[in-house]
């Protein structure tokens, strides 16, 4: 089933521009503070993606270098290694992924299914970045799924099902996580891909914060050829139309890091939009679930070094005791204090203010690139 017809059905890329936001789970077990993780997910990239970049982060911690697909452009011929070439090198374009992919069918349903190599985890949202039980069961050759789709298709964790394909086989489905795909129901790995016969090279993932995505759809179009697709994915908002803190919790302490996001904007950075600090948050530390301490020393929510914390710490919130580095009610409010003085607070500083916070221009793209998609699902 994953023939000509197949290709040429996922080929057409009818998925939808966005994906649906869900909310992600409870904060990590155990937690001190007690936090839910309120801010919808952004899309993480793994260790070593970038040649000779570094960032904060711990083994088994979620990957700090951060790639938001920004589009998604397939053609019925599949893409071309020169053609990717030509895409990668277009002005603005910071990254691209070859994936393959067919529709099939999982235990008697229709599903989209993409076949990703293990550069794919930089694509995806930090929770499932972070989470090495994916990524081992994609390694082998089981099928994971979205939320979604795992109730659609009718998958439970522990079970095999028939995939019918080019081939039919029975394959063991390993785990539901967030995808940062719209339309993908299931991933498999390349050597699942293959066997199964999946449209080699069906699409590409493309990159680009910052830059102006419509004249980039109209080259790359160009590039890939009559039949073409392109499909904006993360629309892109300026840095001048990033949202002011609004339903700030005037009393008692945030309750969320949403919420804790929201108020220390308010509080310690006037002008900054607290999406800002939810971005920052999401990439130094996939919102406390992953505290540290990194290679480099950097621990707690917002990854702070110790010097910069003895520097910048504050209790907050009427907290008590001593700035703890690892409380988010502590790190969250001396985060935008310390990047409201390097000025987080105007918008024509604030990219040097980030800049600041890690010194890695890929940093600051990809913080404004998720703060621009909390933009617009929390506008």
């Amino acid at each position: 089933m994953a023939g000509a017809a197949t290709c040429a059905a996922l080929a057409a890329l009818t998925f939808p521009a966005r994906a649906a936001v869900t909310p992600a789970g409870p904060g990590p077990s155990g937690s001190p503070y007690g936090f839910t993780v309120s801010p919808p997910p952004g899309v993480a990239a793994a260790p070593g993606s970038v040649p000779s970049l570094k960032a904060p982060g711990s083994a088994g911690a979620p990957p700090r270098q951060l790639f938001v697909p920004d589009l998604i452009a397939g053609a019925p011929a599949g893409i071309s290694p020169a053609q990717l070439t030509r895409i990668s090198k277009l002005p603005g374009v910071r990254s691209v992924l070859s994936v393959d992919g067919g529709k099939v069918t999982v235990n008697g349903h229709s599903a989209n299914v993409l076949g990703v190599p293990a550069a794919f985890r930089s694509w995806t949202p930090p929770e499932t970045a972070a989470a090495n039980a994916v990524w081992t069961d994609l390694g082998q050759g089981k099928l994971i799924s979205t939320r979604k789709a795992a109730g659609q298709l009718g998958l439970s964790a522990g079970n095999s099902y028939q995939v019918a394909a080019a081939v039919t086989e029975r394959l063991p489905f390993g785990a539901q996580t967030a995808l940062s795909v719209a339309g993908a129901d299931v991933i498999v790995n390349e050597s699942r891909s293959a066997e199964l016969g999946l449209a080699k090279n069906f699409a590409v993932l493309i990159n680009a914060p910052g830059v102006s995505l419509a004249p980039l759809m109209t080259k790359i179009k160009s590039v890939i050829g009559p039949g073409a697709k392109v499909i904006n994915l993360v629309p892109v908002v300026t840095v001048s139309r990033l949202p002011l803190s609004p339903n700030v919790p005037t009393t008692g302490v945030p309750s969320s890091y949403l919420d804790l996001y929201k108020a220390s904007a308010a509080k310690y950075c006037p002008g900054m939009s607290w999406t800002v600090l939810a971005a920052i948050g999401e990439i130094e530390s996939g919102n406390g679930t992953n505290d540290g301490p990194s290679s480099a020393g950097a621990r707690g929510p917002m990854q702070f070094m110790p010097a910069t914390w003895a520097e910048w710490g504050i209790v907050g919130f009427g907290q008590s005791g001593p700035p703890d580095i690892m409380n988010p009610l502590d790190a969250v409010p001396s985060a935008a204090r310390m990047l409201c003085a390097d000025g987080a607070g105007n918008t024509a500083s604030l990219r040097g203010a980030i800049f600041a916070y890690n010194h890695a221009t890929w940093y600051v793209d990809e913080v404004l690139a998720l703060a621009s998609e909390y933009a617009q699902n929390y506008p």
